[in-house]
């Protein structure tokens, strides 16, 4: 009966499943961490599922976790709004719902014999790193990667034990900056688009995945396409305010597209008219 119903949600991904929380982990001030079990499903990375805290309402939010492990699924929560504040406040045990997975991923595929820039801004870095996690995983199928990360201070940067972990590695070249910070900071200071020049790739055989505000990768597009970055290998994942993850309620209309079904994740040729557009 299980293995038929997890069929059953592979083929529909409306279906809703009621899954709970089997960990929280507090990230920084208004981010944590949910594992939810209970629910296993297949996704890729770049998509994300609809979640809902019952009682209140449900979001739109990114798997962050390993696409490797399916049956444990991780969702990484900023608290701002009252969905995203419930969905926060739950805890080990409790019942949270669940649809998914939907939408567009990064383009792995594209990116295989490319060198790849992963670049994050803030909370951005968490629909990246289920593309960092097959990245790594698949490392021969790539040239150099690089994964350039922005924070407003150094209390805001996530993940801060993986961002070690991978900076240790011989294969993958990691470097954080913050906008502002106080004495005991030894990192960069600056916005993120101060690392693109330094770091090693070549952009004529480069792909990259930018998440994060968007007049942050509206810059840092314009700069690595001024590079040399072809507009197609360019990818940025979008965010708005999605509630039905289908395209029907028109919610996350941006121009002609509606982010929930034909992104999150866009080549930048694709937006590049939109993006620099602040009345859409």
């Amino acid at each position: 009966m299980a293995d038929a119903f997890v069929a059953a949600r592979a083929a529909d991904p409306m279906v809703p499943r009621v899954a709970r929380i089997a960990e929280r982990k507090r990230e920084i001030e208004d981010v944590v961490t949910l594992a939810i079990e209970g629910g296993a499903f297949d996704f890729a990375p770049g998509q994300f599922n609809m979640l809902t805290a019952f009682g209140v309402g449900e979001a739109a939010i990114s798997v962050s976790g390993d696409p490797a492990n399916g049956a444990r699924l991780i969702h990484t929560i900023r608290a701002v709004g009252a969905v995203s504040r419930a969905l926060a406040e739950l805890r080990p045990g409790e019942p949270i719902g669940l649809r998914g997975p939907f939408g567009r991923g990064w383009p792995l595929l594209e990116a295989e014999g490319h060198d790849v820039v992963v670049l994050a801004g803030g909370l951005g870095l968490a629909p990246l790193r289920p593309a960092l996690y097959r990245l790594l995983a698949e490392r021969e199928k790539y040239g150099r990667i690089v994964l350039l990360f922005g924070a407003r201070s150094p209390q805001d940067i996530l993940f801060r034990d993986e961002l070690e972990a991978w900076r240790g590695r011989l294969d993958l070249e990691v470097e954080a900056t913050v906008d502002h910070a106080r004495g005991d900071w030894r990192g960069n200071v600056g916005v993120v688009t101060t690392l693109i020049a330094r770091a090693s790739f070549d952009p004529a055989r480069t792909l990259a995945m930018l998440c994060g505000p968007e007049i942050m990768m509206r810059f840092v597009a314009n700069a690595l396409h001024d590079m040399g970055v072809a507009e197609e290998r360019i990818h940025l994942s979008m965010e708005r305010n999605m509630k039905c993850a289908i395209g029907w309620c028109g919610h996350c209309q941006f121009g002609p597209v509606f982010v929930c079904r034909d992104g999150p994740v866009f080549p930048y040729s694709q937006l590049r008219g939109l993006i620099a557009k602040k009345e859409i």
